[in-house]
């Protein structure tokens, strides 16, 4: 069944759905599950507690996630993506007791206040532009329980020679100005900015792409 595609200024990824879990190992040089540990330990989801993934794709990261969760505890996580294809294929593929899929947009959440106990994102906020990575984390601020947990990893300061080439040529191969935004470094005070307690980068990975976490207080 289709699913439509959410309206959004920010890319979507609808033309890359079918290939996309081909793509991202390669992008991510090998270590995707290295990557996605380090953010689950940062996350530290317990039993019963409710996860919202911010820009999912095909929900590799949200399936692992959920893997630590209890549905019998109330445990789910939650993966929303403006493109329905993405959406159609997480949930073919990953779907399941503690894991589900919505087809939504980051700045716009049809949530209540105060509905998860933690919000993580990898590489989203580099798609889109700096007025809706402001939006989606006033939405994600707005989502989290007091003491919720945020944990984002996606591009940022260059750290290296090669992480600033890769930044920069990225930057005008795929014709997005949203990456310069990126690893300008503005992503750290957007965070503070939407009512985090000021983020901590707990990690690099290839120059240029950084974890950050924070809390709402």
């Amino acid at each position: 069944m289709e699913i439509p595609s959410i309206p959004t200024r920010g890319r979507t990824l609808d033309h890359a759905a079918a290939v996309y879990d081909l793509l991202e190992p390669l992008f991510l040089l090998g270590k995707q599950a290295e990557y996605d540990r380090h953010i689950i330990r940062l996350l530290n989801p317990g039993p019963g507690e409710q996860i919202l993934d911010l820009g999912c794709g095909t929900g590799l990261l949200c399936e692992r996630i959920a893997a630590r969760l209890d549905p019998q505890s109330g445990g789910l996580a939650v993966g929303i993506d403006a493109a329905g294809k993405m959406v159609r294929v997480a949930r073919k593929k990953r779907a399941g007791a503690c894991c589900r899929f919505e087809a939504m947009a980051a700045e716009a959440l049809d949530f209540e206040d105060r509905s998860f106990d933690a919000v993580v994102s990898s590489l989203f906020f580099h798609h889109v532009p700096l007025d809706l990575k402001a939006r989606a984390l006033s939405e994600a601020h707005r989502v989290l329980k007091p003491g919720g947990r945020l944990v984002i990893a996606d591009m940022h300061l260059p750290t290296t020679w090669m992480g600033a080439l890769v930044s920069k040529v990225s930057r005008w191969f795929f014709l997005q100005p949203q990456i310069a935004e990126n690893t300008r470094g503005v992503l750290t005070g957007l965070i503070a900015e939407a009512g985090f307690a000021p983020p901590r980068i707990m990690g690099y990975y290839f120059g240029y792409i950084a974890v950050f976490y924070s809390e709402k207080p």
